[in-house]
């Protein structure tokens, strides 16, 4: 897939602000990666106190998925959240604008991947289901390392960033597809190509259904079922985490769920939400 072609209206004053934030994105990216690790605690640490509309939303779904907890323990989950917006925010730089060497470096074990093997030996499309976590930007670069990747994405607002962070990803990505490219997503399945695919965010579309998340209904786009459908592609878990200490990534490809796509959107979307829980 070529990288998007430069238009020169990016250069106008009206998108120097953006600039800008790009460039204290991609400064951030050259730390060294345990002082990049350092801003982003501190970044939390303020998002933490300052970031008053997040922490009611993570007050209720924490207080909905966990109820088991007390409420001194429902809170330090809400903390731990709003802390990892820091890290989010440097990891997602380093994702995007890090150098080849220094993601190269970074302490990575990957586990499953004879599961991808075996897929693709059986002429199958992967579409490597995982969920919105903090870290997903870098580990779908790191995890590229190690298998030929595309993406789904859906269009940000600013044209500046649309065009840097597109090429940033196709830098690492066999491809990445539009969300509404339902056309060029089944036909690279279909061509056997490995899709990273997260499901788990609640676009209030007609294509969603109710179905348990943390034993509470929750809307969930039934992508997942159709693209395996239509794409003829097995269904592999992708769990990946950053470990303590800036010990580094763990990434692991679990075997391919069973019976999935079936025929029944309902059943198919509720084994998805449950394993998208297991991750959490």
């Amino acid at each position: 897939m070529p990288r998007p072609s430069f238009d020169r209206s990016l250069l106008t004053p009206r998108h120097w602000p953006a600039w800008i934030g790009l460039g204290a994105i991609w400064l951030i990216a050259r730390l060294p990666y345990p002082m990049l690790m350092r801003l982003g605690r501190w970044l939390g640490a303020l998002a933490m106190r300052v970031d008053s509309a997040r922490r009611p939303v993570a007050e209720a779904n924490i207080a909905l998925c966990f109820p088991e907890l007390n409420r001194a323990q429902q809170a330090a989950l809400v903390d731990a959240h709003l802390r990892d917006i820091g890290l989010m925010l440097v990891e997602f730089a380093l994702g995007w604008m890090g150098r080849d060497e220094s993601i190269a470096r970074l302490p990575l074990s990957v586990e499953g991947l004879e599961h991808l093997e075996r897929a693709r030996a059986a002429g199958k499309g992967v579409l490597l289901v995982g969920g919105h976590f903090s870290h997903l930007e870098l580990c779908a670069r790191l995890v590229s390392q190690r298998i030929r990747i595309a993406g789904m994405y859906r269009r940000m607002d600013s044209a500046v960033f649309e065009w840097a962070v597109l090429r940033a990803r196709l830098h690492y990505a066999d491809a990445m597809f539009e969300k509404d490219d339902i056309r060029g997503t089944v036909k690279y399945l279909r061509g056997g190509g490995t899709l990273w695919y997260a499901p788990d965010q609640d676009m209030r579309s007609k294509d969603s259904v109710f179905v348990p998340f943390f034993g509470v209904p929750a809307a969930t786009i039934t992508a997942t079922h159709h693209l395996a459908r239509m794409g003829n592609a097995v269904v592999i878990p992708f769990f990946h985490r950053r470990l303590p200490d800036n010990a580094g990534y763990a990434l692991r490809l679990g075997a391919p769920l069973e019976n999935v796509p079936s025929d029944d959107v309902l059943e198919d979307t509720a084994r998805v939400n449950a394993c998208i829980e297991q991750m959490a």
